[in-house]
């Protein structure tokens, strides 16, 4: 779970909207922000997810890291 103020944070330090951040995790407000694309692909074991840009991602694990957090990558992608 990330901070209070993360998608806020997230928005200001990659000048994007806070709708963006909030539709890259699942919000499906797109008259409101942006898309950064994302193609989820169902399958055996949830399917596959494929994040051509990871910049909101990459930030959110900065915000967790930063805030004493331990965030495995590798259990992520299996």
């Amino acid at each position: 779970m990330l901070p209070t103020g993360s998608i806020k944070k997230m928005a200001g330090d990659l000048g994007i909207e806070e709708q963006t951040v909030r539709n890259y995790f699942g919000a499906n407000k797109f008259d409101q922000g942006d898309f950064l694309g994302k193609v989820i692909t169902p399958g055996p074991d949830g399917g596959i997810v494929d994040l051509p840009d990871t910049r909101i991602l990459d930030a959110a694990v900065k915000i967790i890291k930063n805030a004493g957090g331990k965030i495995d990558l590798e259990e992520l992608v299996q």
